[in-house]
Parts: structure tokens; C-alpha cells; sequence
């Protein structure tokens, strides 16, 4: 099939196609196949590194548990902050008022612009200076509020680029009606935009959840990542093994909330209230750069030169 964007493959294309997808998985085998013998020369594939996560309760009851405790309490805390503060942010920076709109997007472009790590390290030495904040629950506070920072800026621009997506005509019919602003943000631009946020917001949802994990390796919070340490530490250095079960408890976490988000956009989307606007994965990557300009007139995300 033919079509604007795509040209079907003819027979030596196609050809060709298997011809390299033969060689990308014979190339994939050897590296596995190396991967596997390496570590098994290391001893990393006894049977001894593995058994204790199946056989020995108290891996998980002491490490995995508490640690994944940890992870799910410092993501929930910065969601739940993160995004109402986000829509707060992205609804001012498309305040008509002057004195709004420019100090709330010095704000977002600030705190976008700073790596999330920097802030954790700020945060920690601001609550070591100017507050009374016990040692122990201090890394969780520092890991908490730089999540938020940084996370609340993004969702701001993922906000104002799902509003901006809505068609024109949204606003003015609402004009038309005798609606004030408030008025038409809430009861007709933010629940169309809800379904072309979604996808975007999901994204944002899953790298607070693998952010946590920077606390862990850095400022001393004992959240699932740090039980790498931990575990190798009293179970025979299955540095390899421990990784790889924390891994797929990651997997498994994001999988479960990427899932929860699906039903509630599909939930959402039968509902008809959105314009079949969708902010994907890309669009994320985009609002996650600093500098990039999102068209007013055509709702789309621009890059820093101002393409489309």
C-alpha cells in the first residue's frame, strides 16, 4: 500500500528488510550470548546469587519491600503535589495579565532548565541550614521537593500545550455564551484537554517513578534502587542478580500505572470530550528541553528557533 507518507516496499526492498532483520537478530544472539558467557565466568549465574530472592523471604520482607515502600511513597508525594502545582503554572502562563504570565514563566523555565539531581542537592542543604528536619526523613524531603520542582515545570508546559491544542473556536463560542475566563478554562478547555494531556502526563508520571531512584544512589533515601548495596552486601556480591530483580520490579510498578492511565483515557476519551489531540512521548522530550516555544496560532510545540 502507497500512501503520502509511506511507499511500500517492492521485492528487493522487501528482500533486503528480512535479509537485515536476519542479521540484526544473529548480531543481538552473539551479544547476548556474550553477555551470558561473561557473567557466567564471573560465578554471576550460580545458582547461589539467584536462590535467595526465591527461597529466603527476608530478601524481601528487609530490602525489596521496604525499599519498594520508599520508591512508591516519594513518587506518590511528588504526583500528587506535581500536578495540581503543574496546572497552576501552565494556567498562568496563559494568563492575558502580564504581571502573571511573565514571573510564572521565568519560574517554569528556571527550574526546567536545572537538572533534577542539582535541585535534590539544593534542597538537601536548604533543609540542613534552615530547618529542624530529622537526618533520617531528610532524604526524603530533598528527593520530594526536587521532584516536584522540576516535574511541576514540565506538566506547566505539557498543560499549556495541551490547552493551546484545542481549536480556536473552543474559546470563542464560549465567549459568545457570556462565559468569563475562569469560567471557560474550567468547564471548557481543561476537561477537552484532559484526553490530549494524558498520554504526555503518563510519561511525566513514569520518570518521576525511575527519578526516585537518585535519591537513592546519591542523597542516602533507602528506595528500591539503593538495595543494589545492600543486598550483594549480606548475599554473596550478586550485584547482577540484585539489579536484575530490581529491574523488573520497576517494569512491573511502571507497567501498572502506565496501564491504570490507559483505562483512564480510554475511560476519558468515551466520554467525547476530547478533539482527538494527543501530547505523545516525543512532545515530552520537547517540553523537557529548555527553550523550546510552543506556536500560539497553531497549538503545536516549536523548537527554540521557532520551527515547527
Amino acid at each position: 500500500m502507497t500512501s503520502v507518507l509511506y511507499d511500500a516496499p517492492g521485492p528487493r526492498a522487501k528482500r533486503r528488510n528480512i535479509l537485515f532483520t536476519i542479521l540484526f537478530l544473529v548480531a543481538l544472539g552473539l551479544v547476548i550470548w556474550w553477555a551470558l558467557s561473561l557473567m557466567a565466568d564471573k560465578g554471576q549465574l550460580a545458582a547461589d546469587k539467584w536462590s535467595p530472592f526465591v527461597t529466603d523471604s527476608e530478601v524481601w520482607s528487609t530490602y525489596l519491600l521496604p525499599g519498594l515502600w520508599l520508591t512508591v511513597k516519594a513518587a506518590a508525594f511528588a504526583i500528587v503535589i506535581a500536578l495540581p502545582l503543574g496546572a497552576i503554572l501552565g494556567i498562568g502562563r496563559l494568563s492575558e495579565h502580564r504581571w502573571i504570565r511573565v514571573p510564572v514563566g521565568a519560574v517554569v523555565e528556571f527550574f526546567r532548565a536545572i537538572p533534577v539531581l542539582i535541585l535534590m542537592f539544593f534542597a538537601q542543604a536548604m533543609f540542613v541550614q534552615f530547618t529542624d528536619i530529622e537526618s533520617e526523613i531528610r532524604p526524603m524531603y530533598a528527593v520530594v521537593t526536587g521532584l516536584v520542582l522540576y516535574n511541576a515545570s514540565v506538566i506547566a508546559e505539557i498543560v499549556r500545550a495541551g490547552i493551546l491544542s484545542l481549536p480556536s473556536g473552543q474559546t470563542d463560542a464560549a465567549k459568545a455564551i457570556g462565559m468569563r475566563k475562569g469560567q471557560t478554562m474550567s468547564y471548557v478547555l481543561l476537561p477537552q484537554a484532559v484526553t490530549a494531556m494524558l498520554p504526555a502526563l503518563v510519561s511525566q508520571t513514569v520518570v518521576i517513578v525511575k527519578d526516585t531512584a537518585l535519591g537513592g544512589a546519591l542523597l542516602g533515601l533507602a528506595e528500591l534502587m539503593s538495595q543494589y548495596r545492600t543486598i550483594p552486601a549480606n548475599y554473596g556480591a550478586n550485584t547482577i542478580a540484585t539489579l536484575t530483580v530490581i529491574a523488573l520490579i520497576f517494569i512491573a510498578l511502571n507497567y501498572l500505572l502506565t496501564s491504570a492511565a490507559s483505562w483512564l483515557e480510554g475511560r476519558a476519551r468515551r466520554t467525547k470530550k476530547g478533539t482527538g489531540a494527543v501530547l505523545g512521548a516525543d512532545d515530552v522530550q520537547e517540553l523537557n528541553a529548555p527553550g523550546h516555544v510552543t506556536d500560539h496560532a497553531s497549538g503545536g510545540i516549536a523548537g527554540a528557533d521557532g520551527s515547527l
